[in-house]
């Protein structure tokens, strides 16, 4: 009797798991044929083990090889997760502080940057001046020696007064850099593969960029309506050249696969890069401005939703690659693409979804999503409005909003964009960023005098908003 119970079991186990295997098909093909994305991975770990792993589409168009559990795909800013998790090891070394000065570690530096907190770096409220402002903007790659960017970099002034805005920037990451190699003694590269590559088992992580040769690399490609100051009657796919300069690597350079990537988080979970429990809370939870509010970001972890049902915490990187870890529900999801502005970080929450229902209801960025493509994104407004007078819970994030409407933006769905950065006036009316966003897609629609008022609405609520006056000057010139 008993074994006619396991089986019995076991075959609606089968029957289930094919179930929801079915339903991420369902969503991975829908998703690649909007986005129009050639390859994909898809990993899903639940309770410490991968119970889905598949891979889609093609890895490399140019000799039509299909994605395999072997490719590798570039994964850009997602490096900063592996960099927080380094950097969260030296503290546990007692080798960094994180409420410690950059200048405690870090020599030649401007005097108002000397200040500056580990933590404050890690969740991108340093106010540094961006590194990447002195790339190629075409390519990323370094114009200069690395010793004359260094120069050039410090002579730029500090965008905002450290702790009172948050903007993403890689000059943080650079530094942090800096100080791994300089506290652990070895480069960068190295101890990232002695303490987390190897121990992991992560055989298809490598640092590298379009210069390298990767074996088993799949190019990254991207849509363009303009080619040489050109337009093209419609898109065209074309190659994404990119590169990271090696000693900026750690703010991005990273390549891996889904389940490499998989195996890392699996393994961060059981304790197995940390000695404490504590040291991973402390890293998955946010920091704070100088006025106490929480920050968007945990310390190497951008992608993040602290919510007080279903928490999650993961990172994107490139618009390419994405991916989601739900520590309360002993789940995660990963996504990679060889799309330049696929923005898998979309429906990351919908493929969760379909292990637990309850995920999509705890998101409103995905239960607006979905609403939005049936009904018009012209309802933004109606439907969050009967929503929240429905569901007190239901509360769209300022920042989240904001950067799904910045990444529609970039795949030209400028209206969709309007409608989303018209809400979020609409919801935080005292906030300077969301006016600022606003002004943005109005220029981007052509409608320069609202714009104008926008950011002068900006500048109001934040006198420091330097971008706001730039752009201001600009339009006014």
């Amino acid at each position: 009797m008993k074994f006619y119970f396991l089986l019995i079991l076991c075959i609606c186990s089968s029957y289930f798991s094919a179930q929801k295997e079915s339903f991420v098909d369902i969503i991975i093909k829908r998703e690649m044929a909007e986005r129009k994305i050639p390859g994909l991975q898809v990993a899903v770990i639940q309770n410490g083990k991968i119970i889905l792993k598949k891979s889609f589409g093609t890895s490399n168009i140019q000799n039509n090889i299909l994605v395999s559990d072997t490719t590798i795909f570039p994964i850009n800013s997602c490096t900063k997760v592996f960099t927080g998790t380094a950097v969260m090891q030296l503290v546990e070394e007692g080798k960094i502080d994180l409420s410690a000065p950059v200048s405690k570690y870090l020599s030649d530096l401007p005097k108002q940057w000397q200040p500056v907190t580990i933590e404050q770096m890690m969740v991108h409220i340093s106010g540094f001046p961006d590194i990447v402002r002195l790339f190629d903007p075409v390519t990323g790659g370094a114009l200069k020696p690395e010793k004359e960017i260094w120069e050039e970099l410090k002579a730029l002034p500090m965008d905002f007064k450290t702790g009172e805005q948050m903007r993403y920037n890689q000059t943080n990451y650079y530094l942090l850099g800096k100080i791994i190699e300089k506290v652990s003694g070895e480069p960068f590269d190295l101890f990232f593969k002695h303490k987390q590559f190897q121990p992991v088992g992560m055989k298809n992580t490598v640092f590298g960029d379009s210069r390298d040769v990767i074996p088993y690399f799949a190019p990254t490609y991207g849509y363009r309506s303009s080619i040489d100051d050109r337009k093209l009657n419609e898109e065209k796919l074309i190659n994404d050249y990119h590169i990271f300069p090696d000693y900026s690597r750690t703010a991005a350079g990273l390549n891996t696969s889904a389940e490499d990537l998989a195996k890392w988080i699996i393994s961060l979970q059981k304790q197995q890069l940390f000695k404490s429990k504590s040291t991973l809370t402390k890293m998955w939870s946010p920091s704070k401005m100088n006025n106490g509010t929480p920050t968007s970001w945990a310390l190497g972890w951008g992608l993040t939703k602290f919510r007080t049902k279903h928490k999650a915490v993961g990172m994107s990187g490139g618009g390419r690659s994405a991916f989601l870890v739900y520590p309360d529900d002993n789940l995660s999801v990963i996504v990679l693409t060889n799309l330049m502005g696929s923005s898998p970080e979309d429906f990351l929450e919908e493929l969760a979804g379909v292990y637990n229902p309850e995920i999509i209801k705890a998101d409103p960025i995905t239960y607006l999503r979905i609403n939005l493509k049936k009904q018009g994104f012209s309802k933004a407004i109606e439907v969050v409005n009967l929503e929240k007078k429905n569901n007190p819970e239901f509360n769209p994030g300022e920042s989240e909003l904001n950067d799904w409407a910045y990444r529609m933006m970039s795949r030209n769905q400028i209206k969709e964009a309007y409608e989303i950065l018209k809400l979020n006036v609409h919801l935080f009316p005292d906030s300077w960023n969301v006016y600022d966003s606003y002004g943005d897609v109005l220029l981007k629609m052509g409608n320069k005098n609202e714009g104008i008022k926008m950011y002068k609405r900006s500048i109001e609520l934040n006198p420091d908003n330097e971008y706001g006056k730039n752009i201001l000057k600009q339009l006014n010139e």
